[in-house]
């Protein structure tokens, strides 16, 4: 049968597939949890930067093109090496008339074990930029994090969203942003949360589970710049850790520059264990 390119009507088929394809033991791919936070931007706007492939109308494979040039890719683990996927995938990426990436330079983020990737190293693609996956196993109770912690809703939406933006240079997120993620389904599987420090909010985290026995997200994490050095993020990454567990989640992962190490070793603090790094693919700018 043909493989079919599609944009999506709406999210809630990809998020199933998502879902489905977050096994234990693999390499880390694209989770139902990044296009959860993609939410923040409206239900339309992510069903848009989605794209799938299907063959007699099973996915197999998703895109979330997250940001200008980026395809982040997840494949149906039992067809990672499926040669008829693998090329079509390839064609899409590297071809813009198919509506995934755009001319010039462009990255793809995809499964360490895809056949996809030698395929698009075969077409010029290069190794771009490190990242190093983090695990943590949920297999045994987590320890309490020692400071107070907190859900977030609408009344702690404000505090959650300027720790947010002061985390990550560029943020526009706010409490609208995340309402807009807050309401869609997905979110069910999720929670945000916020630490104290000396009474005041100073960090922030979301989890999200893709169903129990199966591994959850960190996405995102940050400490408001006054609060840092404190252990807070460990803190917090450990409580974030403990939700997961209770929604039944069987481990907890997350991805991280590898030009960031005091990222990787906040995870590494909270009990996470580095994996082997692993690199987009990258088309340069002609």
């Amino acid at each position: 049968m043909t493989i079919r390119l599609d944009t999506p009507e709406d999210a809630a088929p990809v998020l199933a597939a998502l879902r489905d394809w977050q096994r234990e033991g693999l390499p880390v791919q694209l989770h139902p949890g990044d296009v959860g936070w993609y939410f923040r931007f409206g239900a339309d706007e992510t069903a848009a930067a989605l794209r799938t492939w299907s063959r007699g109308g099973t996915i197999l494979a998703a895109a979330l093109l997250d940001g200008p040039g980026l395809a982040r890719i997840a494949t149906d683990p039992e067809a990672r090496q499926d040669e008829e996927l693998a090329a079509r995938l390839a064609d899409d990426l590297t071809d813009p008339a198919r509506g995934v990436l755009p001319e010039g330079g462009a990255d793809v983020e995809a499964p360490a074990d895809a056949l996809l990737r030698d395929v698009l190293a075969s077409r010029g693609w290069a190794p771009g930029e490190a990242w190093t996956p983090l695990h943590r196993s949920l297999t045994e109770p987590v320890a309490d994090p020692g400071i107070r912690v907190e859900t977030v809703g609408t009344r702690t939406a404000d505090a959650y969203a300027a720790i947010v933006r002061a985390s990550f240079k560029g943020s526009r997120f706010n409490a609208d942003r995340w309402r807009a993620l807050a309401s869609q389904a997905g979110y069910a599987d999720a929670r945000s949360l916020l630490a104290y420090d000396a009474g005041l909010p100073a960090a922030a985290i979301t989890v999200w589970s893709a169903g129990p026995g199966r591994p959850g997200l960190v996405e995102p994490l940050g400490v408001a710049p006054a609060h840092r050095g404190k252990g807070l993020g460990r803190a917090i990454t450990t409580a974030g850790a403990a939700v997961l567990r209770e929604l039944g989640a069987s481990s907890v992962e997350v991805v991280t520059p590898s030009d960031l190490p005091g990222a990787v070793a906040t995870y590494r603090s909270a009990g996470f264990a580095p994996g082997a790094e692993r690199r987009d693919l990258s088309r340069p700018a002609e």
